[in-house]
């Protein structure tokens, strides 16, 4: 039994290598409110767009997102494509090591997708590509940075988007080496001939994809089952994971009755790079020598948290932990945000129907009667709480050495179990004035031990019209009170109030 507690610390601790298609994702979100007059077609009032590392760069963002470091090898071409991709990869130095094959006779290939905000729906795709094999000396820049990278890396993934960089010639010799030096390799494919991937560790279509490459549909758990076997022959893999979209994961392994597990009850709102997500997640864990049944678990938890995102998402290691643990299936679990783009769904949700939202922050570290009452007389002045809460990092920094005394983890599920929170967003700054300025609340409390000077954010809500509540403490109640008595005489430390 893998124990997930303390097998997901180790995930800062891996190195994946990433070979695959690289593209340039674009979003341009709007809203239709009318038809053409000039074709039969929607008009999308363009409100903002955005742009992400796409194809088998997600699988690299992903497996950063997570605290993994990754290595990924790419093919670019030498256009403004090419060079935004290069920026974006620069700002997540030092997660991803970027290893760019640049060939001045391709298209860097780039999906833009036009995405309705009120409907959640995608009303058209423009791509820009490529789709040939690579050079042959594209081949070998590839194959040797790859070759180079393999040393350092726990476990490999192989994306492939049919776009040209994954031929033959690259999956071989990568998947040779990496069998080699006894490194697992997850292949997420395409195309129709799947023996090109023969020797991987692990291979993860998806049922259509699955039905390809054996030739004949597959419509139910048995059929998946049989197919999945008769891939596992072709590709001789130990493993193939078939991902079900929302009726779950399918997973042979030799020598092993069939599992089938259930996709998690989510509210869908985007599948674009799912796929790239469980990779991801397969790849990490198969590095920390996990097993293939606790591997899947955890990515199939991952990809309920991405298709609930807008995009092509990402899942945090928080964000995982809560879905997979035990705790993380509780009711309070909905309450809980570290991704901001969530936050921004739920109040765009909350405005539309009317609500007055308010918003007070703090520590938290030990919930006490003053906590209690703070929040409830909050929850008094709004139809909706948000309370912001502070980081690990950001707890030390303010309450110094030794806090928090519990991680935000656990100080969030406490906070989320009340009835008076609506939601708990961890917020990374020693204030959380910016967090404040994203929800922009219609109240804003915090205790009567603070002036209303002096609150953080009063200006930015009190200049949208909004109102600054001071609420009574409880006397004697505090954390740091708390702690004191907890601790003996000679380590108690004099710590400032105001939690």
């Amino acid at each position: 039994m893998f124990d997930f507690e303390e097998g997901l610390k180790l995930v800062a601790q891996q190195t994946i290598l990433c070979v695959g298609d690289l593209m340039l994702d674009e979003f341009v979100y709007g809203e239709v409110t009318r038809m053409s007059p000039e074709a039969p077609t929607p008009v999308l009032a363009v409100a903002r767009s955005e742009v992400e590392i796409g194809g088998a760069g997600n699988v690299a963002r992903n497996i950063a997102a997570l605290g993994a470091r990754c290595i990924f090898v790419g093919l670019i071409g030498k256009d403004e494509a090419g060079r935004t991709l290069g920026d974006a990869f620069a700002k997540l130095e030092g997660s991803i090591a970027p290893h760019l094959v640049i060939d001045a006779g391709r298209h860097t290939t780039r999906k833009v997708r036009f995405v309705s905000e009120h409907h959640s729906a995608h009303l058209m795709r423009a791509d820009w590509e490529t789709a040939q094999l690579a050079s042959a000396a594209s081949e070998a820049a590839v194959v040797a940075q790859a070759e180079a990278a393999l040393p350092q890396a726990g476990a490999v993934v192989l994306s492939d988007y049919a776009k040209g960089v994954l031929t033959p010639r690259v999956i071989s010799a990568i998947i040779e080496k990496a069998r080699k030096l006894g490194k697992p390799v997850v292949v997420d494919p395409k195309g129709h001939d799947y023996s090109i991937y023969r020797g991987a560790t692990l291979i993860t279509p998806n049922r259509q994809e699955l039905g390809t490459a054996v030739h004949r549909p597959v419509t139910n758990e048995a059929e998946i089952a049989k197919a999945a076997v008769e891939l596992a022959r072709i590709v001789e893999s130990e493993a193939v994971l078939v991902t079900r979209s929302e009726q779950g994961m399918t997973l042979h392994v030799a020598g092993h009755a069939p599992l089938h597990i259930p996709a998690y009850p989510v509210k869908v709102r985007d599948v674009s790079g799912a796929g790239d997500t469980v990779v991801a997640v397969m790849a990490v864990l198969l590095a920390m020598q996990a097993p293939f049944d606790a591997a899947m678990r955890a990515a199939n938890a991952a990809a309920a948290v991405v298709v609930g995102k807008r995009g092509t998402s990402t899942v945090s290691l928080a964000e995982l932990r809560h879905r997979i643990l035990p705790s993380a299936t509780l009711a309070p679990e909905d309450k809980i945000v570290f991704d901001w783009s969530v936050l921004d769904d739920r109040l765009g949700d909350w405005r539309r129907h009317g609500l007055r939202i308010g918003f007070t922050n703090g520590c938290f570290d030990i919930l006490h009667r003053g906590h209690v009452k703070l929040l409830a007389e909050a929850r008094a002045t709004c139809d909706r709480l948000i309370v912001g809460l502070n980081s690990d990092a950001s707890t030390t920094r303010l309450k110094g050495k030794g806090r928090p005394i519990n991680p935000a983890e656990g100080r969030a599920e406490v906070l989320a179990a009340l009835e008076a929170v609506d939601l708990v967003v961890v917020f990374e700054d020693d204030t959380p004035l910016e967090l404040i300025k994203r929800v922009r609340p219609a109240v804003l409390v915090k205790g009567a031990d603070y002036k209303r000077e002096d609150v953080v954010g009063r200006d930015v809500v009190e200049a949208a019209g909004g109102d600054v509540i001071l609420v009574d403490l409880v006397p004697g109640h505090s954390t740091t009170a708390i702690v004191a008595r907890a601790r003996p005489a000679k380590q108690s430390t004099k710590e400032p109030a105001g939690e």
